[in-house]
């Protein structure tokens, strides 16, 4: 009988920074292949005008949920302070 490997997929709430100096914040269960899309002009409408566009930030999440729910705390931060999120995981990478 074959064994299940059972996988947990990752989740992930992201920023990126446009090319025109703008902070777009998404969240993805497959970071490379959205940044590809968003650099593609198939993210979001936001990121299409504003390629090409980087990653400057993520955090990963066991649940679709959690992601989400950064996401939403993030889009509500004021740009200094995602400046800040950005900085220091610069400073101290996981």
């Amino acid at each position: 009988m074959e064994e299940k490997k059972e996988t947990i997929q990752k989740n992930y709430t992201y920023i990126l920074k446009c090319s025109d100096g703008t902070l777009y914040t998404g969240w993805t269960n497959d970071l490379t292949k959205r940044l590809k899309a968003h650099n593609d002009g198939r993210g979001a409408r936001y990121t299409k005008t504003r390629r090409p566009v980087a990653l400057a930030y993520y955090e990963s999440f066991c649940s679709k949920e959690e992601a989400m729910r950064r996401e939403y705390e993030i889009k509500h931060l004021t740009r200094k302070e995602k400046e800040k999120l950005i900085q220091n995981q610069k400073e101290n990478p996981a």
